[in-house]
């Protein structure tokens, strides 16, 4: 199965602050916050949901095909996901922008503030995807991830109007979308992928309940963190999955975007949506356990490992469950 993923392909500044972000917050003074974080450390590593999607799914063994903007300064970035795996002879490079950037602060305790500057983002709109499809011999599902909103838009109809399994995941961008763009992103979707606080936000937006959503898309999925995540069809109770816990917790960052290559790596053999979240936290821990977004190595070997040990399940089992190409 090929696997179109797109969206964003950026930069990640990753800085740890060793004090507790929650106490620098003043109750009262919440209507002017003006904070510098002293940082212990700075790690410069590449990123960007989609890229960090793509490079799970090559690292088990699949060929993703990349879509998304950057700048001239992407080669060396390019070179490397096309080493592992990725597909990147889609990607649209600006003669304008820089590549994107996100710029992160997290404490001891896993919170996180960030910002991302867009950069070569902004022309991701540009790009046709269906031309891209075409001039790739077709592809079996679309992930439409967190990119340029006019991007993501289009991607959407264009999956719809050629009739495309496609997957709405809008993540960080559910905060800078309204209610009628966000309906449009998710309505039709095979699989919805969002954490706890994206949940309630997608519902306080579109002004949908849990079951009007269920009944627009063919599966929901949220990732808890440490709670493992929860799958959610229409007609059928909550189902909870608990998490494969990370033998050491280094870097948070990306590990969400760990678990979607995860999941889909396991979809693309027809598993269970139960047996596929499973996949998805065992590579989430591998994430976990790394600083930067890109720096795990996974193979199909390894999480049998992992799915083994923290399921009580049969690894012999397990082999059609993850039939890319064992890599180390």
């Amino acid at each position: 199965m090929t696997i179109a993923v797109t969206g964003s392909i950026a930069t990640d500044h990753l800085m740890t602050f060793p004090g507790r972000i929650a106490d620098q917050l003043l109750t009262d003074r919440l209507d002017h916050v003006s904070l510098s974080f002293l940082v212990d450390t700075l790690d410069i590593r590449d990123g960007g949901v989609a890229a960090n999607i793509a490079y799970g799914l090559a690292g088990l063994g699949h060929r993703p095909l990349l879509v998304g903007a950057v700048g001239a300064d992407f080669h060396p970035y390019g070179q490397r996901l096309a080493e592992q795996g990725v597909d990147v002879s889609a990607v649209h490079i600006s003669t304008a922008r820089h590549t994107a950037r996100f710029l992160c602060t997290t404490d001891p305790d896993g919170n996180q503030i960030a910002s991302f500057y867009p950069g070569a983002m902004s022309e991701a709109a540009a790009i046709d995807l269906a031309a891209i499809i075409h001039d790739h011999g077709g592809v079996d599902l679309v992930h439409v991830g967190a990119d340029e909103p006019a991007a993501m838009l289009r991607h959407t109809r264009t999956c719809r109007a050629h009739g495309l399994r496609f997957i709405a995941d809008p993540s960080q961008q559910l905060a800078r979308l309204d209610g009628e763009a966000i309906r449009e992103l998710v309505d039709g979707a095979d699989l919805l992928f969002t954490n706890a606080y994206e949940h309630g936000l997608l519902l306080a937006k579109t002004g949908w309940t849990r079951a009007d959503v269920l009944k627009r898309v063919g599966t929901w999925v949220t990732t808890l963190g440490e709670k493992g995540s929860r799958i959610e069809c229409d007609d059928d109770p909550a189902l909870d999955v608990p998490a494969v816990p990370a033998v050491t917790v280094t870097d948070p960052t990306g590990a969400g975007d760990a678990f979607r290559a995860g999941y889909l790596a396991a979809l693309t053999t027809g598993q269970s949506a139960v047996a596929c979240a499973r996949v998805g936290s065992a590579l989430a821990a591998r994430a976990l356990s790394f600083v930067g977004t890109q720096t795990y190595a996974a193979s199909p070997a390894r999480l049998r490992e992992l799915l083994a040990t923290a399921y009580d399940a049969d690894v012999r089992a397990m082999t059609g469950l993850l039939s890319g190409n064992d890599r180390t």
